[in-house]
């Protein structure tokens, strides 16, 4: 689970960008931090560039390796 200390820098919003899942390799949308949905492991991702792939680590077969947006990153 991310963690933070200053809350105020955060602001919580229900923007559709957090609603997708993505597959390993996928170029990210958005900078920010990724989490996957079956295991919960956290990557950071700049924008543009690649998720890490299938083999960065390993799940049960029945799990596969999911991406969501968890923390977006604004740039102005």
């Amino acid at each position: 689970m991310a963690l933070y200390k200053h809350g105020q820098f955060l602001t919580q919003t229900n923007d559709a960008a957090f609603d997708p899942d993505y597959s390993p390799g996928t170029l990210t949308p958005h900078s920010g931090i990724y989490r996957c949905i079956n295991c919960g492991d956290e990557i950071a991702a700049n924008a543009g560039n690649p998720l890490p792939p299938q083999n960065h680590h390993q799940h049960a077969p029945a799990a596969p390796i999911r991406w969501r947006l968890l923390v977006y990153s604004q740039q102005k």
